[in-house]
């Protein structure tokens, strides 16, 4: 697979990046009913932002991308946009979860990200195993425990 660079009306560039975040406390609420839902909501967003996702993983208690960000946009200010309109429209479709994420953010105040570089296969790589470990090691458990004092 060569490089493959973009262009816009005065610039060509390569801005590939590894970013990962997850639910407020790790829930795993992105395996329960909600995946399809998350992943549909995501994929919209970045599109209407022109961002590619290259590879993308819904994991049990975290999100796996690997991206491509136009150089016109920080990526600080689109993981702000995307973190924050999906907070709303995962709220929007699914109002029972306003209960336990009662102030309407459903996702951890951080991220991570690295820049891809040219190892961008083995970031691919990375991240379709971590989907495959972490299937074995979790046994895609999506139980919520609850505490039985104030439960």
């Amino acid at each position: 697979m060569g490089i493959k660079a973009q262009s816009s009306a005065h610039t060509t560039w390569l801005c590939k990046y590894h970013i990962a975040f997850s639910p407020k406390y790790r829930r795993k609420v992105i395996f329960n009913n909600i995946r399809a839902s998350i992943g549909e909501i995501l994929r919209d967003l970045c599109k209407y932002k022109d961002v590619e996702i290259i590879e993308g993983r819904l994991m049990p208690d975290y999100v796996h991308m690997l991206v491509s960000i136009p150089p016109k946009i920080g990526v600080s200010s689109f993981m702000g946009y995307l973190k924050g309109k999906s907070s709303l429209m995962i709220f929007d479709r699914h109002a029972n979860l306003k209960y336990k994420f009662g102030n309407r953010k459903f996702w951890v105040e951080g991220f991570y990200v690295t820049t891809v570089g040219l190892n961008e296969a083995t970031i691919q790589n990375y991240i379709r195993e971590q989907e495959k470990s972490g299937l074995i090691s979790d046994k895609l458990s999506s139980k919520e425990y609850i505490d039985s004092v104030k439960g």
